[in-house]
């Protein structure tokens, strides 16, 4: 849960013209890029000439509206659907409808169809490619009104996979606890078993999901991984959507399956869900004995003090009052709606999983009391009811699929026995956290309860994938109706000064405006307070940056009237959307939606100008500026770095349109000559760079392990160092013919390597001993600098270590207190640098140190405690200047709270940011004196830019 009333930074003097098309810009991992763009007429048949919208990268219309065409009266509405698009080849452009789409869904809403299909590439699912279309039968007769969505019809990529589906899955785990470790070694990565040092058994398990085409240019074959566990340091749940391409086994997009309100199988988990809430008790038995419900009405206290109804269930063999509602879709599915007791629960335990032991809040009587008040449970409880009677009753809708399926809420999950203030949907269910001194339980309010189940009607509906755009857009579209159910049931007017707000019931002290997580009237626009961040960075801005749109949506419903807004916004979601869906196309679907309901020209206009005031218009990402100079643009890569040196640079890039594999390319730091291509296109993935200025090495990542390469800048061949069947390796340093890496092996170890000019082999700075771990290295004078974590006693110290390659000398630095880990260390002919943690239960601070080379003189360039105390995650260092990945804290999500770039002098004299560019800021690399180099966020791509100087202050 974390609040994004986002602060723009400040433009410079240099605009970027990104070219990046307005869709779901899944940034630094896959450009599945399908923009809207001016409609053109063609024929409509009956219905006069047809609105189209082309396709961005395929000949498919993106949108197609103002027709009445007949359709096969007779048979399936897929099947008519079908013969449609294969009817109108020249329009649609999609050869063999019957083989290449498949059937998903058929939304009935009197006489209208919608039907979403489903593209396959040679038998293949196309991630993100879907097709609607929509059709009206009346009296027998069936007409084709419109159609929508992706088809991506320039994939040409194989489908035999050349990666095993067990490989694949060990190397989505392999890249999933690398990113969750960062650039950090801590006391918690090591454990003692039995008086032997011993890394932690591995907390993340991968589960292969087939193959899947992501649709980047000819399109990228790879094998979809869902992994879950809990994050080995933090405890934290973890549930990733990961796709391994299938001839190299490389990750190339990953993103988060838990919506957030701040920041076993579905099917099978719902099914053992519906099972709890029935198998325990007479419901089943009772349900099926006859046609009359057996739920009984009682009633609660909510927590803002108001008694209000709730649907119950009488169990005898509890001889309680339980939450669980059965009257609501008793005629129809007879599933129902429970609230379940999750206190003492850790929030890993109910993420993606059911946990064990738990009950339906009870009451001895029909009145739930002050411990069920308290709990959140009346709140969640009566709102999971709300919710349901206004999809039901405003838009038709039988429960959050539409087909009545149960509605479970769990509540009170805590975090490490601690307070958990946040609430998601994982798929299944929604979860509640019990709250804290200042926050209740997120159930607390309406429009919490609202977002997260509305996120079980996206996912049931268009399934806008959760990163990027398309994940704002989801965020958005839950915000909208959250509220939208909020505000009416409260009564409160659209133009009251608190009616946009999210979560402002939720505080104990603070007034609502200081409570609220997000505004719907925040005025937030494309070219003001767009954000472009990485998928590990709140999922690419799903939060970040929806109130753009969700702002859009809440003005419409201020202007035009409630009950029109939300048709309109619910037909476009189920109708119209399809899940790569962006800003641009989540526009035009509203636009359209508009249109079928025959809304008037007034209301149309104002529809679009509200769109048109937030910025979301053709080609809004061309125009965001930035204080930088370019290097690279549009390097179409993920979970690699840069490097830099002696004059040049060093960065892993893919094409434009991202579909190849990564290659390494080197150019000259002032922008000068053309950049060179410096490792071979065989398919691999060249990643995590490094040069000297005078050599480039570089990690090759292929089906059959990883290779650490070398190549001379002047030319020549390409060399392998050293090959490992396991992968594992990062962190390339390179110096005068020495090579240093860091390795993680597959027990979970991580060991420091250095390989110079004759070595057959690595030698591994702790000897590759089980017991001792090392990490993070960084080179300068042929002197070694690494964390370090090695037992000591009963326990293990962590610490920074130098080792000298010409004399064979190792230096401990001294610390100043007892640190609990250790991040990025840097290295320059004076001194050594590394980040520092010394305090748990913190906002996450750290320190940034140094000391000599000789471990004395150690003192903080920036201490762990104080106003301007850092979440830094990153270093690298010149002769003169320390320069700092880092993020400040802040109770509210924005963009000072991103990744930015913070320059000190090496002693520690000055402080400044690097760039006051409003996007992430990441894999910086020093590149003599002042100047840095890095992948910017700021354009809604990742580009590789510099600054030679600091920006300021940035205020």
């Amino acid at each position: 849960m974390r609040k994004t009333k986002a602060r723009s930074g400040r433009a410079g003097r240099r605009t970027i013209k990104s070219g990046i098309p307005g869709a779901a810009a899944l940034i630094g991992a896959a450009a599945l890029i399908v923009s809207g763009a001016p409609a053109q007429a063609a024929g409509g048949g009956d219905g006069g000439p047809a609105e189209v919208i082309p396709g961005k990268g395929t000949a498919t219309p993106a949108l197609v509206g103002g027709i009445r065409e007949k359709a096969a009266s007779s048979g399936s509405a897929a099947d008519a659907a079908r013969g449609h698009l294969a009817g109108k080849r020249s329009r649609y452009r999609i050869a063999e409808p019957e083989r290449d789409l498949k059937p998903v869904q058929t939304l009935n809403a009197g006489a209208a169809e919608t039907v979403r299909l489903q593209q396959k590439h040679q038998g293949v699912d196309v991630l993100g490619g879907q097709y609607v279309v929509r059709m009206e039968k009346k009296d027998g007769k069936r007409v084709v009104t419109g159609t929508s969505g992706k088809y991506f019809t320039g994939l040409k990529a194989g489908t035999r996979a050349e990666v095993s589906e067990k490989l694949a899955v060990e190397r989505a785990v392999a890249a999933t606890l690398h990113d969750l470790a960062g650039n950090r070694l801590a006391k918690g990565d090591a454990v003692r078993t039995k008086g032997a040092a011993t890394q932690p058994a591995r907390s993340l398990s991968g589960t292969a999901r087939g193959l899947v085409v992501i649709p980047k240019g000819p399109g990228v074959l790879t094998h979809h991984v869902t992994v879950r566990g809990t994050d080995p340091a933090t405890g934290r749940p973890v549930l990733r959507e990961v796709y391994v391409d299938a001839k190299a086994g490389y990750p190339v997009l990953q993103y988060s399956g838990i919506k957030t309100f701040g920041t076993g199988d579905a099917d099978g988990l719902r099914e053992r869900a519906r099972g709890a809430a029935t198998g325990t008790s007479e419901a089943a038995a009772r349900a099926a004995a006859g046609p009359v419900s057996p739920g009984v009405t009682g009633s609660g206290v909510k927590y803002d003090g108001t008694t209000v109804e709730l649907g119950l269930y009488k169990d005898t063999a509890r001889n309680e009052y339980v939450m669980t509602d059965y009257a609501r879709m008793w005629d129809s599915s007879k599933n129902l709606i429970s609230t379940w007791d999750a206190r003492g629960k850790d929030v890993s335990e109910a993420s993606g999983r059911w946990p064990d032991g738990i009950k339906e809040f009870g009451s001895p009587g029909p009145s739930f009391g002050k411990d069920a008040t308290d709990a959140g449970a009346v709140d969640a409880h009566w709102a999971a009811g709300k919710v349901y009677d206004y999809y039901k009753k405003v838009h038709g809708r039988d429960s959050l699929d539409g087909r009545g399926m149960a509605i479970n809420s769990l509540v009170g999950v805590t975090e490490f026995g601690g307070a958990y203030v946040n609430a998601f949907w994982d798929g299944t269910k929604m979860v509640y956290g019990g709250g804290d001194k200042e926050y209740k339980t997120l159930s607390a309010d309406l429009d919490v309860v609202g977002h997260e189940m509305t996120h079980g009607v996206v996912e049931n509906t268009a399934n806008l994938v959760y990163a990027g755009q398309s994940g704002a857009l989801n965020e958005a579209i839950a915000d909208y109706f959250g509220n939208a159910i909020d505000t009416d049931a409260a009564g409160k007017a659209m133009d009251d000064p608190t009616a946009g707000l999210l979560g402002e019931d939720l505080c104990r002290t603070k007034s609502p405006r200081e409570c609220a997580f997000r505004d719907l009237n925040d005025g937030h626009t494309t070219s003001g307070n767009f954000i472009g961040v990485g998928f590990g960075s709140d999922g690419g801005g799903v939060h970040l940056n929806s109130t753009i749109f969700s702002g859009a949506l809440w003005d419409i419903r201020e202007d035009v009237g409630r009950t029109l807004a939300d048709k309109i916004v619910y037909k476009a979601l189920t109708e119209y959307m399809t899940p790569l869906d962006g800003f641009t196309e989540g526009r035009d679907a509203v636009v359209a939606a508009a249109k079928a309901l025959g809304v008037s020209a007034r209301d149309l206009n104002t529809v679009q100008r509200s769109f048109n005031a937030h910025g979301i218009v053709a080609n809004w990402e061309q125009a965001l500026g930035v204080d930088t100079d370019l290097l690279s643009p549009r390097l179409n890569t993920a979970n690699t770095g840069t490097g830099a040196g002696g004059g040049w640079w060093a960065a892993s890039r893919s094409n434009d349109d991202g579909s190849e594999a990564y290659s390494v390319w080197a150019g000259r730091t002032d922008g000068s000559g053309s950049p060179k291509l410096m490792s071979p296109n065989d398919g691999r993935y060249h990643v995590y760079p490094a040069t000297d200025g005078k050599t480039v090495a570089w990690v090759a990542y292929g089906a059959a392990g990883a290779d650490v390469l070398t190549r001379p800048l002047a030319g020549g061949p390409v060399k392998k160092v050293y090959s490992t069947a396991t992968g594992g390796v990062s962190g390339v340093r390179v110096e005068g013919g020495t090579v240093v890496i860091d390795m993680a092996d597959p027990a979970g170890g991580r060991h420091v390597g250095y390989v110079r000019t004759g070595d057959k082999q690595p030698t591994w700075v702790d000897g590759g001993r089980a017991e001792v771990a090392t990490a993070l290295p960084s080179l300068s004078g042929q002197k070694i600098a690494y964390a370090t974590l090695f037992p000591e006693g009963d326990d293990y110290r962590i610490g920074t270590e130098v080792l000298d390659l010409k004399t064979g000398a190792r230096t401990q630095m001294g610390q100043l207190g007892k640190p609990e880990a250790v991040g990025q260390t840097g290295i320059n002919a004076t001194g050594v640098f590394w980040i520092a943690d010394e305090t748990t239960g913190d906002q996450g601070q750290v320190a940034v140190r140094r000391a000599a080379l000789d471990g004395t003189g150690v003192t903080d360039l920036s201490k762990e405690k104080g106003a301007d105390a850092l979440h830094a995650s990153d270093l690298t260092v010149s002769e003169n200047a320390v320069t700092v990945t880092a993020e400040v804290p802040d109770t509210t999500y924005r963009n000072e709270t991103l990744a930015k770039l913070w320059q000190f002098a090496a002693d520690g004299s000055s402080r400044a940011r690097v760039s006051c560019n409003r996007g992430e800021q990441t894999s910086a690399a020093a590149a003599g004196g002042k100047q840095v180099v890095w992948i910017d966020g700021t354009t809604g791509t990742t580009d590789l830019v510099t600054r030679t100087r600091p920006a300021g202050t940035c205020g």
